[in-house]
């Protein structure tokens, strides 16, 4: 597994002709996906797509795959699960401070990257990983996603996350509460 891995950002600009012709297909069968229904397509679709990713990038299945942004290297096979980029461990050689004997993902990531024409997609920062969408099908939530897109210029990539969580604001406070001074702090503010 390990060494189809390696092939594949070995071979990550023809991955990434191949992924996105085979987008635009997913994209245009939208029409038909909603006739059928995405949720009944999930499974089969899902099943396909962990046999397949699964055998080609050790795919983990972590349903918002970012392939096409790290040189077809999945950054769920970090130990640590790192989305944006290697841990401070890195050893000599390129190799992970979890598992010696495995190059680091990111270290892979950027070699991948290098090879492809989007190559400078490793530098948008990606999300946390959603749980809620493990063993879900990332193919369909593209082709359901980019076919609800209305078609122009691509949104800015700052404001990736976003859209990513768009009730965030909902739930959280605008800033954070402040904290009590500690004693310390107060009796030096108190001195003239």
């Amino acid at each position: 597994m390990y060494r189809i891995r390696l092939f594949a950002i070995r071979h990550a600009r023809a991955f990434e002709w191949f992924y996105t012709r085979f987008e635009s297909a997913l994209v245009a069968l939208d029409p038909l996906f909603r006739r059928i229904g995405y949720d009944r397509l999930e499974r089969p679709v899902a099943a396909v797509e962990k046999l397949t990713k699964g055998l080609l990038f050790d795919c983990r299945m972590c349903g918002q795959c970012v392939l096409s942004s790290t040189g077809m290297s999945c950054p769920m096979n970090c130990p640590k699960n790192l989305r944006n980029g290697p841990c401070g461990g890195v050893r000599p050689g390129g190799f992970c401070e979890v598992k010696p004997q495995m190059r680091c993902v990111w270290v892979l990531a950027w070699d991948g990257a290098a090879r492809m024409q989007g190559g400078g997609k490793i530098n948008d920062v990606q999300p946390p990983v959603n749980r809620s969408l493990e063993g879900s099908s990332s193919w369909l939530r593209v082709a359901r996603e980019k076919a609800a897109r209305p078609a122009g210029p691509s949104d800015a990539p700052r404001d990736t996350i976003a859209r990513a969580f768009p009730t965030a604001r909902a739930h959280e406070p605008a800033a954070a509460p402040l904290a009590p001074e500690p004693p310390s702090a107060s009796h030096r503010g108190n001195r003239h």
